[in-house]
């Protein structure tokens, strides 16, 4: 046994102790952090049927789409001569309650759901003073009814209380009211006062204006702003109403017939749209 202070070789630096050795090999790997998912315009945070139609390959200058479009509304004019708006109202007030409606629901249940309502409560100042439960009552069909009675009542409250029950007529006036969004705000304007301030997109807008070519953006406000340059501001409305019919009867969501389509010689999803 060597003495201590001996001049025996020391352990060197670089060799580890057995035990801290045995320790860091037995200790678990991290795992690697998971990438985080990138948001497209397929995810968006939306749900499956919200998401965006898949979009065609765009024509690749302004005037290209510019003259997509001018088919595409002279076409779909000629075969489609009493496109309207599918919702029954015969007045802006009727018209503002029976869009607030339509959200999630199809035109025809509102169409079922409205004259009840529009007979018990004809104008805002009625229906400013009726029993939630009792609009809920009404509604109830359409769907999502508790949120959407709300919306009614407190809609027909601030006209009441700010514009004199009169339904206003401009975007900034619309959207703040209870219920309404820019959709329905140029629903109001385009088809009760006939002001084309901007362009409805729902679900078949979308739908068509991306298989067509004409955006490729993924959300409501990016293709009515891409729209807007590409169609005449006085037929605004009516696109609407052109695409909606069109969606409806030939270029269904989930399998168009391209084979009866009028304007299937501009359209680069012909015969290929999901």
């Amino acid at each position: 046994m060597m003495a201590r202070g001996s001049n025996s070789p020391r352990q060197p630096l670089s060799v580890k102790q057995p035990a801290k050795a045995a320790k860091q090999a037995s200790a678990p790997a991290k795992p690697a952090a998971a990438p985080k998912a990138r948001k497209t315009s397929k995810t968006f945070g939306l749900k499956p049927s919200q998401r965006a139609a898949p979009v065609a390959k765009s024509p690749k200058t302004k005037a290209d789409k510019q003259r997509v479009a001018a088919v595409v509304l002279e076409r779909l004019k000629a075969e489609y001569p009493d496109a309207h708006c599918e919702l029954d109202h015969t007045n802006a007030f009727e018209l503002l309650c029976a869009t607030i409606l339509s959200a999630q629901c199809t035109d025809v249940r509102v169409n079922m759901v409205t004259p009840a309502l529009f007979k018990a409560y004809p104008t805002a100042e009625a229906l400013s003073t009726a029993k939630l439960e009792d609009v809920e009552e009404i509604v109830r069909t359409t769907g999502f009814f508790r949120a959407k009675a709300k919306s009614l009542v407190g809609m027909a409250n601030r006209l009441v209380d700010r514009h004199g029950g009169e339904v206003p007529r401009t975007i900034a006036e619309l959207v703040p009211l209870p219920g309404v969004g820019r959709k329905t705000a140029n629903v109001i304007l385009g088809n009760a006062f006939d002001i084309n301030e901007g362009i409805v997109v729902d679900t078949h807008v979308q739908r068509l204006s991306r298989r067509l070519g004409l955006t490729r953006e993924p959300d409501p406000i990016g293709i009515e702003r891409a729209l807007m340059p590409l169609f005449p501001q006085a037929d605004w409305a009516l696109l609407s109403h052109l695409l909606i019919f069109h969606g409806r009867r030939t270029c269904f969501a989930r399998k168009p017939a391209c084979e009866r389509c009028v304007v299937q010689e501009v359209c680069p999803s012909a015969g290929g749209a999901e």
